[in-house]
């Protein structure tokens, strides 16, 4: 599975902005990780294909995942923004397990090359 990952940039902090991935297959799991210089990649959302979602405590209420069917596109949405949510978001899929692997994305065998955040 080829994943290419779109929609990153800079904004304003308060801002929002919608990532999107175009998966060239499909499967179970599907999620948003991020890594900021200097820190382990973290997980920030992941939905599995019944569409049942899981977000990072850091970004619940202001973030929403989505997959499309059968257009394997995978979609993260934030709103209001902050400067500790710099950095390169990944996009990744992977088979199923607990959360879909939100805190383990040593599981994900599928990413994309990234696309960068920046909040200021």
């Amino acid at each position: 599975v080829q994943l290419v990952e779109s929609g990153g940039g800079s904004v304003q902090a308060g801002g929002s902005l919608r990532l999107s991935c175009a998966a060239s297959g499909y499967t179970y799991c599907m999620g948003w990780f991020r890594q900021a210089p200097g820190k382990e990649r973290e997980g920030v959302a992941t939905i599995d294909r019944d569409g049942s979602t899981n977000y990072a405590d850091s970004v619940k209420g202001r973030s929403t995942i989505s997959r499309g069917n059968p257009t394997n596109t995978l979609y993260l949405h934030m709103n209001s923004l902050k400067p500790e949510d710099t950095a390169m978001y990944y996009c990744a899929a992977t088979y199923a397990g607990p959360d879909c692997w939100l805190r383990s994305p040593d599981k994900y065998l599928h990413w994309g090359q990234g696309t960068q955040v920046t909040v200021s």
